[in-house]
Protein backbone atom coordinates (compact mmCIF):
# COMPACT_ATOMS: atom_id res chain seq x y z
CA UNK A 1 0.00 0.00 0.00
CA UNK A 2 1.21 3.86 -0.46
CA UNK A 3 2.55 4.99 2.65
CA UNK A 4 0.51 8.62 1.76
CA UNK A 5 -2.68 6.21 1.81
CA UNK A 6 -5.29 7.40 4.42
CA UNK A 7 -6.51 5.55 7.48
CA UNK A 8 -10.30 5.66 8.02
CA UNK A 9 -9.68 6.72 11.55
CA UNK A 10 -13.13 6.95 12.59
CA UNK A 11 -17.27 7.57 11.78
CA UNK A 12 -18.32 9.57 13.99
CA UNK A 13 -22.15 8.50 14.55
CA UNK A 14 -24.99 11.57 14.69
CA UNK A 15 -28.62 10.93 14.90
CA UNK A 16 -29.40 11.08 11.31
CA UNK A 17 -25.95 12.34 9.87
CA UNK A 18 -22.67 10.41 9.04
CA UNK A 19 -19.31 12.04 9.95
CA UNK A 20 -16.05 10.62 7.91
CA UNK A 21 -12.65 11.18 9.50
CA UNK A 22 -9.83 9.71 7.38
CA UNK A 23 -6.37 10.39 8.43
CA UNK A 24 -2.40 9.26 8.42
CA UNK A 25 0.32 8.71 9.96
CA UNK A 26 3.17 11.35 9.78
CA UNK A 27 6.89 10.73 9.45
CA UNK A 28 6.81 11.22 13.69
CA UNK A 29 4.43 8.50 13.59
CA UNK A 30 1.44 11.26 14.59
CA UNK A 31 -2.00 11.13 12.77
CA UNK A 32 -2.94 13.46 10.45
CA UNK A 33 -6.32 14.25 10.05
CA UNK A 34 -6.72 14.46 6.05
CA UNK A 35 -10.39 15.26 5.33
CA UNK A 36 -13.74 15.58 7.51
CA UNK A 37 -16.65 15.29 5.33
CA UNK A 38 -20.68 14.30 6.39
CA UNK A 39 -22.83 12.27 4.13
CA UNK A 40 -26.83 11.74 4.77
CA UNK A 41 -28.72 8.36 3.54
CA UNK A 42 -28.88 9.33 -0.30
CA UNK A 43 -24.80 9.22 -0.31
CA UNK A 44 -21.68 9.41 0.89
CA UNK A 45 -19.63 12.91 -0.20
CA UNK A 46 -16.22 12.08 1.21
CA UNK A 47 -14.40 8.76 -0.05
CA UNK A 48 -17.88 6.87 -0.24
CA UNK A 49 -16.72 5.56 2.92
CA UNK A 50 -19.98 3.62 3.18
CA UNK A 51 -18.59 1.52 0.00
CA UNK A 52 -17.38 -2.12 1.86
CA UNK A 53 -14.54 -1.74 -0.54
CA UNK A 54 -13.65 1.26 2.13
CA UNK A 55 -14.42 -1.33 5.15
CA UNK A 56 -12.10 -3.91 3.82
CA UNK A 57 -9.21 -1.61 3.01
CA UNK A 58 -9.51 0.02 6.33
CA UNK A 59 -9.27 -3.42 8.05
CA UNK A 60 -5.93 -4.61 5.16
CA UNK A 61 -4.55 -0.73 6.47
CA UNK A 62 -4.94 -1.69 10.14
CA UNK A 63 -3.28 -5.48 9.40
CA UNK A 64 -0.68 -3.60 6.95
CA UNK A 65 0.38 -1.14 9.37
CA UNK A 66 0.03 -2.85 12.41
CA UNK A 67 -2.30 -0.22 13.89
CA UNK A 68 -5.90 0.73 14.28
CA UNK A 69 -8.53 1.57 11.81
CA UNK A 70 -11.74 2.26 13.45
CA UNK A 71 -15.10 1.67 11.88
CA UNK A 72 -18.36 2.95 13.67
CA UNK A 73 -21.83 1.95 12.33
CA UNK A 74 -23.81 5.04 12.74
CA UNK A 75 -27.75 5.37 13.40
CA UNK A 76 -28.81 5.93 9.73
CA UNK A 77 -27.05 3.20 8.18
CA UNK A 78 -29.80 0.82 9.62
CA UNK A 79 -32.22 3.08 7.70
CA UNK A 80 -30.64 2.45 4.17
CA UNK A 81 -31.87 -0.23 1.81
CA UNK A 82 -29.43 -2.96 0.24
CA UNK A 83 -30.52 -2.81 -3.19
CA UNK A 84 -27.76 -3.77 -6.32
CA UNK A 85 -29.46 -1.13 -8.14
CA UNK A 86 -28.26 1.84 -6.08
CA UNK A 87 -24.90 0.27 -7.08
CA UNK A 88 -22.87 3.15 -9.25
CA UNK A 89 -21.22 1.99 -13.05
CA UNK A 90 -18.08 2.35 -10.96
CA UNK A 91 -19.46 -0.12 -8.15
CA UNK A 92 -18.62 -3.52 -9.84
CA UNK A 93 -20.03 -6.78 -7.92
CA UNK A 94 -16.89 -8.83 -6.94
CA UNK A 95 -14.21 -6.09 -7.94
CA UNK A 96 -12.00 -6.22 -5.18
CA UNK A 97 -10.80 -9.24 -3.24
CA UNK A 98 -10.69 -9.73 0.65
CA UNK A 99 -7.46 -11.25 0.56
CA UNK A 100 -4.84 -9.76 2.86
CA UNK A 101 -1.12 -10.51 1.87
CA UNK A 102 1.13 -9.34 4.44
CA UNK A 103 4.69 -8.10 3.15
CA UNK A 104 7.74 -9.34 5.24
CA UNK A 105 11.05 -7.42 3.57
CA UNK A 106 14.24 -9.35 3.59
CA UNK A 107 17.45 -8.08 4.68
CA UNK A 108 20.44 -8.18 2.13
CA UNK A 109 22.93 -11.23 2.76
CA UNK A 110 25.64 -8.79 3.36
CA UNK A 111 24.09 -7.22 6.32
CA UNK A 112 22.79 -10.84 8.03
CA UNK A 113 26.77 -11.75 7.52
CA UNK A 114 27.44 -8.62 8.99
CA UNK A 115 25.65 -9.02 11.80
CA UNK A 116 26.87 -12.60 12.15
CA UNK A 117 30.78 -11.50 12.29
CA UNK A 118 29.82 -9.17 15.35
CA UNK A 119 27.89 -11.77 17.16
CA UNK A 120 30.67 -14.59 16.64
CA UNK A 121 33.02 -12.09 17.92
CA UNK A 122 31.89 -10.46 20.88
CA UNK A 123 32.48 -13.07 24.11
CA UNK A 124 29.22 -11.51 26.32
CA UNK A 125 26.00 -11.62 24.05
CA UNK A 126 23.17 -10.29 25.86
CA UNK A 127 19.23 -10.75 23.34
CA UNK A 128 16.77 -8.53 24.65
CA UNK A 129 13.41 -9.38 22.89
CA UNK A 130 10.35 -7.77 23.02
CA UNK A 131 6.78 -8.22 21.36
CA UNK A 132 8.19 -9.17 17.43
CA UNK A 133 9.76 -11.92 18.89
CA UNK A 134 6.14 -13.69 20.38
CA UNK A 135 5.98 -16.06 17.12
CA UNK A 136 9.44 -17.44 16.97
CA UNK A 137 10.08 -19.05 20.59
CA UNK A 138 12.14 -21.75 18.98
CA UNK A 139 14.42 -19.30 17.09
CA UNK A 140 14.93 -17.13 20.18
CA UNK A 141 15.84 -19.74 22.56
CA UNK A 142 18.33 -21.34 19.62
CA UNK A 143 19.92 -17.94 19.24
CA UNK A 144 20.28 -17.75 22.73
CA UNK A 145 21.90 -21.24 22.96
CA UNK A 146 24.27 -20.81 20.42
CA UNK A 147 25.88 -17.19 21.72
CA UNK A 148 25.26 -18.75 25.29
CA UNK A 149 23.25 -15.35 25.74
CA UNK A 150 20.50 -14.38 28.70
CA UNK A 151 17.03 -13.60 27.32
CA UNK A 152 16.08 -10.17 28.54
CA UNK A 153 12.13 -9.38 28.15
CA UNK A 154 10.97 -6.07 27.83
CA UNK A 155 7.05 -6.44 29.11
CA UNK A 156 5.67 -6.59 26.27
CA UNK A 157 7.62 -9.41 25.27
CA UNK A 158 7.25 -11.11 28.27
CA UNK A 159 5.93 -14.50 26.63
CA UNK A 160 8.64 -15.16 24.38
CA UNK A 161 9.80 -17.66 26.12
CA UNK A 162 9.20 -19.26 29.67
CA UNK A 163 10.18 -17.60 32.60
CA UNK A 164 11.62 -20.49 33.92
CA UNK A 165 14.13 -20.98 30.73
CA UNK A 166 17.84 -21.21 32.14
CA UNK A 167 18.11 -18.83 29.13
CA UNK A 168 15.88 -16.02 30.32
CA UNK A 169 17.10 -13.49 32.86
CA UNK A 170 13.23 -12.07 32.84
CA UNK A 171 11.84 -8.38 32.89
CA UNK A 172 14.01 -5.27 32.32
CA UNK A 173 14.04 -1.71 33.23
CA UNK A 174 11.78 -0.41 36.74
CA UNK A 175 9.53 -3.95 36.52
CA UNK A 176 12.34 -6.00 35.64
CA UNK A 177 15.24 -7.75 37.31
CA UNK A 178 18.84 -7.20 38.48
CA UNK A 179 20.02 -10.05 36.79
CA UNK A 180 18.21 -8.30 33.58
CA UNK A 181 20.06 -5.28 34.64
CA UNK A 182 23.55 -6.59 35.21
CA UNK A 183 23.05 -8.52 31.96
CA UNK A 184 22.67 -5.80 29.99
CA UNK A 185 25.28 -3.16 31.80
CA UNK A 186 28.09 -5.98 31.50
CA UNK A 187 27.35 -7.17 27.50
CA UNK A 188 29.85 -6.33 24.58
CA UNK A 189 27.02 -7.15 22.26
CA UNK A 190 23.67 -6.64 22.19
CA UNK A 191 20.44 -8.25 19.72
CA UNK A 192 17.49 -6.03 19.91
CA UNK A 193 14.89 -8.38 18.22
CA UNK A 194 11.33 -6.65 17.84
CA UNK A 195 11.66 -4.55 20.54
CA UNK A 196 11.02 -0.94 21.17
CA UNK A 197 11.69 -0.68 24.80
CA UNK A 198 11.99 3.19 25.09
CA UNK A 199 13.54 3.56 28.61
CA UNK A 200 17.15 4.33 27.11
CA UNK A 201 18.61 4.41 30.53
CA UNK A 202 18.60 0.73 31.12
CA UNK A 203 20.56 0.15 27.63
CA UNK A 204 24.22 -0.14 27.24
CA UNK A 205 25.98 3.15 27.92
CA UNK A 206 26.38 4.21 24.27
CA UNK A 207 29.54 2.90 22.23
CA UNK A 208 29.70 0.14 24.85
CA UNK A 209 27.91 -2.70 23.02
CA UNK A 210 28.06 -3.82 19.39
CA UNK A 211 24.26 -3.97 18.65
CA UNK A 212 22.37 -5.46 16.17
CA UNK A 213 18.70 -4.85 15.67
CA UNK A 214 15.78 -6.59 13.59
CA UNK A 215 12.86 -5.20 13.32
CA UNK A 216 9.54 -5.37 10.95
CA UNK A 217 9.77 -1.30 11.01
CA UNK A 218 12.79 0.41 8.86
CA UNK A 219 11.77 3.75 10.97
CA UNK A 220 12.74 2.15 14.45
CA UNK A 221 16.16 1.08 13.26
CA UNK A 222 18.36 2.75 16.16
CA UNK A 223 15.79 4.88 17.26
CA UNK A 224 16.22 3.77 21.07
CA UNK A 225 19.83 2.76 21.06
CA UNK A 226 22.63 3.14 18.71
CA UNK A 227 23.03 0.52 16.09
CA UNK A 228 25.99 -1.32 13.95
CA UNK A 229 24.01 -3.45 11.92
CA UNK A 230 19.72 -3.14 11.51
CA UNK A 231 18.08 -6.06 9.74
CA UNK A 232 14.51 -5.04 8.44
CA UNK A 233 11.99 -7.73 8.61
CA UNK A 234 9.97 -9.88 10.91
CA UNK A 235 11.85 -11.13 13.60
CA UNK A 236 10.90 -15.04 13.15
CA UNK A 237 12.06 -14.86 9.13
CA UNK A 238 15.09 -12.90 10.08
CA UNK A 239 16.55 -15.06 13.27
CA UNK A 240 16.36 -18.40 10.21
CA UNK A 241 18.43 -16.40 7.70
CA UNK A 242 20.93 -15.72 10.91
CA UNK A 243 21.40 -18.45 13.02
CA UNK A 244 22.95 -21.11 10.49
CA UNK A 245 25.89 -18.12 10.00
CA UNK A 246 26.20 -17.91 14.13
CA UNK A 247 28.82 -19.57 15.49
CA UNK A 248 28.26 -21.49 19.08
CA UNK A 249 30.00 -20.04 21.73
CA UNK A 250 32.49 -22.62 23.55
CA UNK A 251 33.10 -19.81 26.18
CA UNK A 252 29.62 -19.81 28.44
CA UNK A 253 30.51 -18.08 31.71
CA UNK A 254 28.53 -14.91 30.65
CA UNK A 255 25.04 -16.79 30.50
CA UNK A 256 26.54 -18.86 33.52
CA UNK A 257 26.84 -15.97 35.56
CA UNK A 258 23.81 -14.85 34.23
CA UNK A 259 21.94 -17.82 35.65
CA UNK A 260 23.20 -18.24 38.91
CA UNK A 261 22.14 -14.58 39.64
CA UNK A 262 18.79 -15.77 38.72
CA UNK A 263 18.60 -17.93 41.20
CA UNK A 264 19.47 -16.01 43.87
CA UNK A 265 16.72 -13.28 42.17
CA UNK A 266 14.24 -16.24 42.40
CA UNK A 267 14.83 -16.96 45.94
CA UNK A 268 14.43 -13.08 46.63
CA UNK A 269 11.22 -13.00 44.82
CA UNK A 270 10.14 -16.33 46.62
CA UNK A 271 10.70 -14.38 50.30
CA UNK A 272 8.86 -11.56 49.46
CA UNK A 273 5.85 -13.25 47.36
CA UNK A 274 5.33 -15.60 50.92
CA UNK A 275 5.23 -12.81 53.52
CA UNK A 276 2.89 -13.02 56.19
CA UNK A 277 3.20 -9.72 57.71
CA UNK A 278 0.14 -7.45 58.13
CA UNK A 279 -0.66 -5.28 56.62
CA UNK A 280 -0.71 -7.39 53.44
CA UNK A 281 1.51 -7.25 50.81
CA UNK A 282 0.63 -6.89 46.96
CA UNK A 283 3.18 -9.33 46.26
CA UNK A 284 1.41 -11.76 48.29
CA UNK A 285 -1.33 -12.02 45.78
CA UNK A 286 0.32 -12.30 42.93
CA UNK A 287 2.63 -14.94 44.09
CA UNK A 288 -0.67 -17.45 45.21
CA UNK A 289 -1.85 -16.06 41.84
CA UNK A 290 0.87 -17.36 39.49
CA UNK A 291 0.28 -20.88 41.28
CA UNK A 292 -3.01 -21.23 40.12
CA UNK A 293 -3.21 -20.37 36.52
CA UNK A 294 -3.62 -22.25 33.67
CA UNK A 295 -0.82 -23.08 31.33
CA UNK A 296 -2.68 -21.31 28.43
CA UNK A 297 -3.79 -18.38 30.73
CA UNK A 298 -4.54 -15.18 29.38
CA UNK A 299 -3.36 -12.15 31.93
CA UNK A 300 -3.74 -8.74 31.64
CA UNK A 301 -1.92 -6.27 34.05
CA UNK A 302 -2.96 -2.20 34.48
CA UNK A 303 -0.34 0.41 34.56
CA UNK A 304 1.34 1.32 37.65
CA UNK A 305 2.32 -0.38 40.56
CA UNK A 306 0.23 -3.48 40.06
CA UNK A 307 2.13 -3.70 36.80
CA UNK A 308 5.46 -4.49 38.69
CA UNK A 309 3.78 -7.04 40.82
CA UNK A 310 2.52 -8.79 37.89
CA UNK A 311 5.70 -8.77 35.57
CA UNK A 312 8.05 -10.23 38.32
CA UNK A 313 5.32 -12.52 40.34
CA UNK A 314 3.31 -14.15 37.12
CA UNK A 315 5.61 -16.51 35.48
CA UNK A 316 4.79 -17.29 31.96
CA UNK A 317 4.58 -21.42 30.94
CA UNK A 318 3.00 -23.17 28.29
CA UNK A 319 1.04 -21.40 25.95
CA UNK A 320 0.19 -18.48 28.16
CA UNK A 321 -0.32 -15.07 26.96
CA UNK A 322 -0.12 -11.42 28.37
CA UNK A 323 -0.10 -7.70 27.51
CA UNK A 324 -0.73 -4.49 29.01
CA UNK A 325 -0.63 -0.82 27.75
CA UNK A 326 3.06 -0.88 26.54
CA UNK A 327 4.61 2.62 25.35
CA UNK A 328 1.30 4.62 26.44
CA UNK A 329 1.20 3.46 30.19
CA UNK A 330 -2.57 3.91 29.66
CA UNK A 331 -4.95 3.29 32.98
CA UNK A 332 -7.20 1.06 33.10
CA UNK A 333 -6.59 -0.83 30.39
CA UNK A 334 -6.53 -4.25 31.80
CA UNK A 335 -10.14 -5.07 31.95
CA UNK A 336 -10.82 -4.26 28.29
CA UNK A 337 -8.03 -6.34 27.39
CA UNK A 338 -9.47 -9.31 29.40
CA UNK A 339 -13.22 -8.91 27.94
CA UNK A 340 -10.92 -8.77 24.56
CA UNK A 341 -9.25 -11.80 25.17
CA UNK A 342 -12.26 -13.62 26.43
CA UNK A 343 -14.30 -12.87 23.47
CA UNK A 344 -11.31 -13.85 20.91
CA UNK A 345 -10.18 -17.29 22.80
CA UNK A 346 -13.54 -18.91 24.69
CA UNK A 347 -13.24 -21.56 27.05
CA UNK A 348 -9.58 -20.29 27.98
CA UNK A 349 -8.81 -19.00 31.43
CA UNK A 350 -8.76 -15.18 30.92
CA UNK A 351 -7.40 -13.13 34.05
CA UNK A 352 -6.22 -9.50 34.69
CA UNK A 353 -4.80 -7.85 37.56
CA UNK A 354 -5.66 -4.02 37.99
CA UNK A 355 -5.03 -1.39 40.53
CA UNK A 356 -7.81 0.17 42.53
CA UNK A 357 -7.49 3.66 40.83
CA UNK A 358 -7.81 2.07 37.19
CA UNK A 359 -10.36 -0.17 38.26
CA UNK A 360 -12.65 2.72 39.44
CA UNK A 361 -12.71 4.10 36.34
CA UNK A 362 -14.41 1.49 34.27
CA UNK A 363 -15.84 -0.23 36.75
CA UNK A 364 -19.18 -0.47 34.46
CA UNK A 365 -17.93 -3.37 32.62
CA UNK A 366 -18.24 -6.04 34.96
CA UNK A 367 -22.17 -5.34 33.89
CA UNK A 368 -20.62 -6.31 30.69
CA UNK A 369 -18.87 -9.38 31.70
CA UNK A 370 -22.28 -10.32 33.01
CA UNK A 371 -24.39 -9.81 30.05
CA UNK A 372 -22.24 -11.72 27.79
CA UNK A 373 -21.22 -14.41 30.13
CA UNK A 374 -17.92 -13.96 30.00
CA UNK A 375 -15.85 -16.39 32.55
CA UNK A 376 -13.17 -12.93 33.15
CA UNK A 377 -11.20 -13.19 36.50
CA UNK A 378 -10.65 -9.88 37.98
CA UNK A 379 -7.87 -9.12 40.54
CA UNK A 380 -7.95 -5.55 42.18
CA UNK A 381 -5.57 -5.16 43.89
CA UNK A 382 -6.94 -2.11 46.81
CA UNK A 383 -4.51 0.28 48.60
CA UNK A 384 -6.83 3.31 47.98
CA UNK A 385 -4.25 5.30 46.55
CA UNK A 386 -2.66 6.13 43.03
CA UNK A 387 0.46 4.02 43.57
CA UNK A 388 2.74 4.97 40.44
CA UNK A 389 1.70 8.48 41.19
CA UNK A 390 2.89 8.28 44.60
CA UNK A 391 6.20 6.65 44.61
CA UNK A 392 6.93 8.72 41.42
CA UNK A 393 6.48 11.71 43.74
CA UNK A 394 8.84 10.77 45.69
CA UNK A 395 11.85 8.72 44.00
CA UNK A 396 11.72 10.65 40.89
CA UNK A 397 10.62 14.27 42.32
CA UNK A 398 11.83 13.93 45.54
CA UNK A 399 8.64 15.30 47.20
CA UNK A 400 6.07 13.57 49.37
CA UNK A 401 3.19 12.47 47.61
CA UNK A 402 -0.03 15.02 47.19
CA UNK A 403 -3.48 14.51 45.98
CA UNK A 404 -3.02 10.60 45.15
CA UNK A 405 -5.72 9.21 48.22
CA UNK A 406 -8.89 7.13 46.51
CA UNK A 407 -12.00 7.23 47.91
CA UNK A 408 -12.32 3.45 49.61
CA UNK A 409 -14.81 1.47 47.41
CA UNK A 410 -16.47 -2.09 48.37
CA UNK A 411 -15.15 -3.92 44.82
CA UNK A 412 -16.52 -7.06 45.98
CA UNK A 413 -19.65 -5.63 47.22
CA UNK A 414 -20.10 -3.76 43.50
CA UNK A 415 -19.31 -6.97 41.45
CA UNK A 416 -22.43 -9.12 43.53
CA UNK A 417 -24.76 -5.84 42.66
CA UNK A 418 -23.81 -6.48 38.68
CA UNK A 419 -24.30 -9.93 39.30
CA UNK A 420 -20.97 -11.21 39.13
CA UNK A 421 -19.45 -13.07 42.14
CA UNK A 422 -17.55 -10.78 44.70
CA UNK A 423 -14.43 -12.22 46.50
CA UNK A 424 -12.25 -10.40 49.18
CA UNK A 425 -8.26 -11.46 50.78
CA UNK A 426 -7.62 -9.32 53.68
CA UNK A 427 -5.09 -11.53 55.32
CA UNK A 428 -1.66 -13.55 53.24
CA UNK A 429 -3.43 -16.93 55.12
CA UNK A 430 -6.72 -16.34 52.86
CA UNK A 431 -5.04 -15.47 49.50
CA UNK A 432 -4.57 -19.51 48.37
CA UNK A 433 -7.90 -20.18 48.87
CA UNK A 434 -10.04 -17.38 47.86
CA UNK A 435 -8.05 -17.27 44.47
CA UNK A 436 -8.62 -21.13 44.22
CA UNK A 437 -12.45 -20.12 44.80
CA UNK A 438 -12.43 -17.47 42.52
CA UNK A 439 -11.01 -18.93 39.57
CA UNK A 440 -13.09 -22.32 39.64
CA UNK A 441 -16.25 -19.79 39.73
CA UNK A 442 -18.10 -20.74 36.29
CA UNK A 443 -18.99 -17.14 35.80
CA UNK A 444 -17.24 -13.06 35.84
CA UNK A 445 -15.67 -12.81 39.14
CA UNK A 446 -14.00 -9.77 41.17
CA UNK A 447 -11.72 -10.57 43.63
CA UNK A 448 -10.43 -7.16 46.13
CA UNK A 449 -7.19 -7.88 47.42
CA UNK A 450 -6.52 -5.25 49.99
CA UNK A 451 -2.73 -4.27 51.02
CA UNK A 452 -0.30 -1.94 52.38
CA UNK A 453 -0.06 1.19 50.42
CA UNK A 454 3.32 1.70 51.70
CA UNK A 455 5.11 -1.06 49.79
CA UNK A 456 7.40 0.25 47.28
CA UNK A 457 7.94 -1.48 44.23
CA UNK A 458 11.35 -1.28 44.26
CA UNK A 459 13.56 -1.67 40.89
CA UNK A 460 15.33 -4.50 40.10
CA UNK A 461 18.62 -1.65 41.14
CA UNK A 462 18.60 1.48 42.48
CA UNK A 463 20.33 4.09 41.49
CA UNK A 464 21.96 6.50 43.33
CA UNK A 465 19.85 9.60 42.06
CA UNK A 466 16.94 7.37 43.39
CA UNK A 467 17.95 7.19 46.64
CA UNK A 468 18.72 10.92 47.33
CA UNK A 469 15.10 11.65 45.73
CA UNK A 470 13.71 9.11 48.28
CA UNK A 471 15.53 10.57 51.26
CA UNK A 472 14.67 13.94 50.09
CA UNK A 473 11.00 13.08 50.05
CA UNK A 474 11.14 11.64 53.74
CA UNK A 475 12.87 14.47 55.32
CA UNK A 476 10.41 17.15 53.68
CA UNK A 477 7.53 15.04 55.46
CA UNK A 478 6.20 12.32 54.17
CA UNK A 479 3.55 11.47 56.13
CA UNK A 480 4.08 7.89 56.29
CA UNK A 481 7.56 8.18 55.96
CA UNK A 482 7.91 5.28 59.41
CA UNK A 483 5.98 2.70 57.93
CA UNK A 484 7.88 3.58 54.87
CA UNK A 485 11.28 3.17 56.22
CA UNK A 486 10.27 0.46 57.72
CA UNK A 487 8.98 -1.57 54.85
CA UNK A 488 12.00 -0.78 53.01
CA UNK A 489 14.29 -1.62 55.57
CA UNK A 490 12.86 -5.61 56.21
CA UNK A 491 12.87 -5.43 51.85
CA UNK A 492 16.46 -4.31 51.99
CA UNK A 493 17.35 -7.04 55.04
CA UNK A 494 15.84 -9.71 53.23
CA UNK A 495 17.96 -8.81 50.16
CA UNK A 496 21.08 -9.61 52.40
CA UNK A 497 20.09 -12.63 54.67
Amino acid sequence: MNSEQPIIVGLDIGTTKIAVIAGRKNEYGKLEILGFGRANSNGVKHGQVLNIDETIKAIKTALARRGVSHITIPKDIQEMSALDQERSDANIRGHSADLFAAAYPQPPQKALEEAANIINTGSKVAILAGRGCLSCRDEVLQLAEKVAGPIIKPLLGKAVVPDNSPYTTGGIGLLGTAPSQDAMEDCDTLIIAGSGFPYMEFYPKPGKAKTIQIDIDPARIGLRHSVDVGLVGDCRSVLRLLLPLVDRKQKRSFLETAQDNMKKWNKLMEERGTRTDMPMKPQVVTWQLNKLLNDDAIVSSDSGTIATWTARYIEMRGTMQFSLSGSLATMANGLPYSIGAAVAYPGRQVVCVVGDGGFTMLMGEIATLVKYKLPVKVIVIKNNVLGEIKWEQMVMDGNPEFGVELQPIDFAGYAKNCGAAGFTIEEPGQAEAVLRAALAHPGPAVIEAVVDPNEPPMPGKISTKMAVHFAEALAKGERNRWDIIKTVLKDKVREVL
